[in-house]
Formats: C-alpha cells, structure tokens, sequence
C-alpha cells in the first residue's frame, strides 16, 4: 500500500502528463508483478467493487469513536467526501499511525485487495465490522486510509486516462501500446500470469470472446485544418445507440459494449441473427432499439439495458437491431489496418448471407465533388429527422486504430435543443465543490386551471465558470425560501437557457418530458421568470424532432 499510496499522491499532485508518466514508469519498475496487476485494473477503472458502503464507513466510525453524529454531519458538509472526512477525523483523534511510516513494514497492495478488503465486505456483524475496519485503519497514515476507504465502496478515482496507464508499461516493458491496449479489452483477473501477457514482447493468443480496442473519433469542433475534400471521406449518419462490437468465432457469439461490458445476453434476438455469420468475423456498429425499420430514441434502449433475462413483452415493445459500421476482422484475419473503403467492402461480404430484419449496414451519404463545407453543415442539420444526432466523417484511407487520432474519424453533432427553464431548487455538490451549492432543479412554466405554475422538468450540474457559479451560490444564499434537508427551495428569479441532446415522453416525470445529457448553456439575466418556456413550448420541440410515427410508418 505504501508505493501504491506515493504513486497516488504523484498522480494526484500534478496535471502535467508527462509528470504522470514519469511516476507511472518510476512504480511499474518497483513494484512487484502481483502489485502491479492491481495496480493497472484499479487505475484503468476494470476495479470498482462495492464491498461496503460510505454508510456502512460512516456507521462503524461512530459505533467505535462515539463521535458525535451531528457533529460528523457538519465536517463531512465542509468536505464533501465521507472517505476525506474518515481520514481527516481520524487523524484529528490519533487514531492512525502518526511516526513516519517509511520503515515500517506495510501490506502490499495485492494483499489488501485479495484478503483484506474481500474478508472486510464478508462481515455481516455491524460490530465486528467496526471493530475490524478500526484495526486496519490504525495500521495506516490519514493518506492511506484515504484510499482504502475508497477501494472499499469501489469509489476510487485519480486523474489519470488508461491511455497513460498503456503508455507507461509500453515504455517499461517495451512492448507496442497498441497490443498492450488490446490485451487489456475485455474481463481481466488480477493474476501475475495476466500481467506478464499484457506486458510481454512476445505473440500471445488472447482469448477466443476477446474484443479490439474501439476506434474513437474527435469532435469536428477540434479541427484546425480548414481544407475540405469530400471525396476523401465517407459521411454517416451517427446514431445514439450502444456502440457495440459483435464477435463470432468458432461456435459462440459475443457481444461486447464500448464500456467492455458482456451484453449478449441482454439482446438474444440478435445473438440469434448473428449465428449466421462466417466464423472469425468482428463487426463494429451500434445497437439500437429499431421499429419498423426505424432507429428509436435511446430512452427505448435504456429499457433494454441492464437486463440478463429479456421477458417477452421487451423483446416485443424494445425490439433491438444493429447498424454495422466496420469489420476488424474476417474469417479468422485482424483486417484493421487495411483501409477503410476495403473494410466496408468487406462488411457488406459479411452481412449477404443475413436476411434479419433487425441487422442493417449503416449508409454512406454522399456529397457531390467540389461540395462545400456549408454543404456539409446542411446535411448535418437533417439529423434529427433521420434518427441521428449528426454526422459521422471517416477518412476512406483510415485504418481502425486503438482510441483517437486527429485526421481519421471526426464526429459532428447536431446542436443541442435547448429550453429556458427557470430554477426553483439548489443543493450542494460533493467533493471540491461540498461548500458551493452547484446541483440545480428547473422548472417551465404550466398552465392548470386558469392559473400559471411552474413545474419541474430537468436537473443540471454542468455549464457556469467558477465565476458564476460563485455569483449563483451567493444568491442562492439569500433568496432561499425554505429548507428540506440538504435542498433548498428558492425564488423563482433566475433564468437559464439548457441544452440537451434529446427530449421523450415520460409517464415518471411530473412534468411528462424527459430530457438527455441537460446542461446550462448560459444565464439568462436579460430575461425576466415570465419570459421563460412552457410545457407546452416543450411537446412543440417533441413533436418537431420526433414525428408521428403513424407519418413515418406511411407510404
């Protein structure tokens, strides 16, 4: 825990990536394998267990110190965080190790994650858990209690990209980051032999379900070189589904989530389909919930998700298909760096044996030669009436890389919808942000028996600078109207125009409209309350990005 605990302190000090390399490569040489392995599945994410929660933390730290309650309710509200606040109180008690640590023994690492923390989670007795979560804690310097308290409720977290996690090993181990990177796709297990695979020079034969690393694309707002050929690119349309790898080999099919998460039993309709493909085949595309051969908004396909047993009636209501995008692979062959035209020609040879309904290669738009970029900008503003929520621009010549590279995949999403919306409640953030109230409600406006009230539709964190949302907080402060715990009720005076990327219906919503990914585009302090949106302004916007499906279904 000790080398573990410096590489997170390094990690944590600085924003310079080549800083964070530099500790990365210092602990990937001193640490031993069985550390290290744990090490890579904790930081790139692939670790994030729930044993106990901040509760149960919170609970056997009163139940053992008789701190007060409220008086622990206080320090937390000044912290925001109950794993900073355990060990902050702690070490105010002296209830940790205080001399200097450097040369005493310490736990390594794989031990606490292999015994430790699993025998802590297993404990059901409230008293013995306390007892047992005091004894480790005393073992521990306030920094260290810190993250095991977070490895404990699986809520660690530390700015640093797996990209860099990948980069470092590479250049220890010197091994490429590309096969470092694909190695790593997929379920990992914490063993010595898996480190070894990762990081080894030599040709490994990886698992037969294993995915490839995804190809990402860059924001077309991130674009430096103005120069447009159309002829070089192949534009689609891009859907808001589950971007997804599909992987039939020998007898099985899989498939796997752009998050690395096993999916395939959550759409077996589609595994179905998929039977018929030439074995050693891997797609890459997106699924989507698709009626009537039309793409549906995520809000369906959220239905579908989370779900390893699919009842009838979803299979029926949520019917799932698949838009192939690419082949990585064919009849048994790693075709990624062949160029992209190839591979579409390729996807098309995979898919002509498939007659399903629910399977469709994702179209290529054309622009004429010699077409501009207003041209293009007026393809993306179609967007919405086909399904998508803006364009995709894939250099013909690319090959399917690990991650982003500038000048290969460029995505162009349509601009947000947007509402004014006026806020009637705040409360306070979490972490860095526990003192400043930064989680705001929004209201538009109703109109119910002759009388105009203001009803809650949206929730926003995101969009005000630091000047701002100081500016907020302090208003918040003094035109609060009532309390209900940590929430407060506020005058109806301020504001603000959101944008959100998709709008439904919603029987769980008082409001009746559920929005997607809301945030604060700017403060509209030029306009009065009155001035905000309706309801009714909201069902407008409804229908208009999404008709009436009775139209769409008619010749």
């Amino acid at each position: 825990m000790k080398l573990f605990n410096e590489l997170f302190q390094q990690l944590d000090a600085t924003t310079s990536t080549l800083e964070k390399v530099d500790a990365l490569k210092k602990y990937f040489k001193r640490a031993p394998e069985h550390d290290a392995v744990w090490a890579v599945l904790i930081l790139t994410g692939r670790i994030q267990k729930k044993y106990l929660t901040s509760r149960n933390l919170r609970d056997s730290f009163l139940r053992t110190t008789g701190y007060p309650d409220w008086l622990f309710e206080e320090s937390y509200a000044h912290v925001g965080d109950t794993a900073e606040t355990l060990s902050l109180l702690l070490q105010s008690l002296e209830l940790v190790q205080q001399d200097d640590l450097q040369e005493r023994p310490s736990k390594p690492l794989h031990l606490w994650m292999e015994s430790e923390i699993p025998a802590l989670g297993k404990l059901k007795d409230e008293t013995a858990r306390a007892d047992k979560l005091m004894e480790l804690w005393r073992e521990l310097d306030a920094d260290q209690i810190f993250i095991l308290n977070k490895l404990i409720t699986g809520g660690f977290r530390v700015g640093v990209s797996e990209k860099l996690v990948i980069r470092a090993l590479s250049e220890v181990f010197g091994t490429a980051s590309d096969q470092i990177s694909h190695r790593l796709t997929g379920p990992q297990e914490a063993t010595v032999e898996n480190f070894r695979r990762w990081v080894s020079t030599e040709v490994s034969e990886l698992a037969v379900s294993q995915p490839y690393p995804f190809c990402l694309a860059y924001a077309w707002g991130d674009r430096k070189d103005e120069n447009w050929r159309p002829e070089e690119w192949a534009l689609e349309w891009k859907y808001d589904g589950i971007r997804s790898q599909v992987i039939r080999r020998e007898d099985h099919v899989w498939i796997w989530s752009r998050g690395e998460e096993e999916i395939t039993a959550t759409f077996p309709e589609l595994t179905q389909d998929f039977a018929g493909l030439e074995p050693g085949t891997v797609l890459d595309g997106e699924v989507v919930v698709l009626r009537d051969g039309l793409v549906q908004p995520f809000q369906d396909l959220q239905k579908r998700l989370g779900r390893k047993k699919v009842s009838a009636a979803t299979l029926k209501e949520q019917p799932a298909g698949f838009i192939a995008y690419d082949c990585l692979e064919w009849k048994g062959e790693d075709i990624r760096q062949r160029p992209f035209s190839e591979r579409r020609k390729i996807l098309g040879e995979a898919l002509a044996g498939l007659s399903s309904p629910r399977l469709q290669v994702s179209p290529i738009l054309s622009l004429p030669p010699g077409s501009t970029l207003d041209d293009l900008e007026s393809l993306r503003s179609q967007s919405r009436e086909n399904r998508a929520e803006g364009l995709m621009l894939k250099a013909w010549g690319s090959p399917y890389i690990v991650g982003r590279k500038i000048g290969y995949w460029w995505k162009h999403k349509v601009d947000p919808l947007t509402l004014d919306a006026v806020l009637i409640y705040a409360q306070a953030g979490t972490g860095r942000r526990a003192n400043l109230y930064t989680d705001y409600t929004f209201a538009l406006w109703k109109e119910e028996e002759g009388e105009r009230l203001l009803v809650p539709f949206a929730k926003a964190y995101s969009g005000l600078d630091q000047g701002e949302i100081d500016e907020l907080d302090s208003w918040i402060r003094r035109h609060t109207v009532e309390k209900f715990g940590p929430v407060r009720s506020l005058r109806p005076e301020q504001v603000f125009e959101l944008g959100f990327e998709g709008i439904s219906k919603s029987n769980r919503h008082k409001s009746g409209i559920a929005v997607r990914f809301p945030r604060i585009l700017r403060w509209r302090k030029d306009k009065k309350p009155a001035d905000a949106d309706s309801l009714g302004t909201a069902l407008q916007l409804l229908d208009s990005v999404a008709p009436a499906r009775e139209a769409e279904a008619s010749p």
